[in-house]
């Protein structure tokens, strides 16, 4: 059987609220996702034993165990007998950057799954299985933007995203989700949220995404820059790159974004960007639904 293929898209919290520590341990949020065009690669090859094998640009920073193995092991747990394969990753975006690329690889490694075994994977099955690998995998089975409540496994499509550009730019620093919650340090929360916020539709206005945008930050902002300093550098050589319309950090960072009307914009500055920081990691294309 010929390998199938798939694309574990980077994503984007354009927000990230965090509203409260909850009794189990996790954060509450509110947070608007949005996919770029770029991503990591996942191939799998039915016909060939189980196994994974990682290749790319960023493979040598993955260690541990990884998401796409938790992710076919749990696959089977749920229908024993599916088949699985050699998995091949081609990690090119950075590690632990912000960008879900864990859980992306994953949710790309249960739709392979699922592609292989003739549908015997439901949506539902997937939508059942991805909260458990992690908070960020239920939003990128379908990679679109989203409003995500409760720990970040409350999905909820949002209708109107415009076409956009996106820069993004990261210090080659990784930076570790939990020492950031940590350093944010935020308070008990009792009771979470009875109702999730309606989520929004822009209409396919660039102008009403960046009004809800604006007042709306990323609270872990501020304690990944204390962790990792070099993130001030970065969100500074953003801000003042010419039509940048917002700038902001992504997830737990570190990579920052700008946002630009179009992906043409995004990409000539960001061959600008390269040149004055070689030593950064840097990308641009479009952004919204990449499915």
């Amino acid at each position: 059987m010929t390998a199938l293929r798939d694309t574990a898209w980077a994503k984007l919290n354009l927000t990230l609220e965090v509203l409260g520590r909850r009794a189990d341990g996790f954060h509450e949020l509110q947070s608007l996702a949005a996919f770029a065009g770029l991503g990591d690669t996942v191939e799998l090859d039915p016909s060939a034993p189980f196994e994974l094998a990682v290749e790319g640009p960023f493979a040598g920073a993955l260690g541990g165990d990884n998401l796409i193995v938790k992710a076919a092991q749990a696959a089977s747990v749920t229908h024993p007998g599916l088949k699985l394969g050699r998995f091949l990753l081609i990690k090119v975006l950075p590690v632990a950057a912000g960008l879900g690329g864990g859980s992306a690889d994953a949710a790309a490694a249960l739709r392979l799954i699922g592609s292989a075994n003739d549908g015997a994977l439901s949506e539902a099955d997937l939508a059942l299985i991805a909260p458990r690998l992690g908070s960020d995998v239920s939003v990128c089975l379908k990679s679109r933007p989203a409003l995500m409540t409760g720990r970040g496994e409350i999905v909820s499509g949002v209708r109107g995203f415009p076409p956009c550009g996106v820069l993004l730019a990261n210090p080659r620093l990784p930076l570790a989700t939990e020492a950031v919650y940590a350093a944010l340090g935020a308070a008990p929360l009792p009771v979470s949220p009875a109702n999730a916020p309606e989520p929004p539709d822009f209409a396919g206005s660039f102008e009403w995404l960046l009004d809800y945008l604006a007042p709306r930050g990323n609270d872990l902002e501020a304690p990944a820059m204390r962790l990792a300093p070099a993130i001030k550098q970065v969100l500074a050589a953003l801000a003042g790159l010419e039509n940048a319309r917002l700038v902001r950090l992504s997830g737990s960072g570190p990579t920052c974004f700008a946002l630009f009307a179009t992906a043409d914009e995004a990409e000539r500055e960001a061959a600008g960007l390269a040149r004055s920081h070689p030593d950064w990691w840097i990308a641009a294309s479009a952004l919204g639904a990449t499915r």
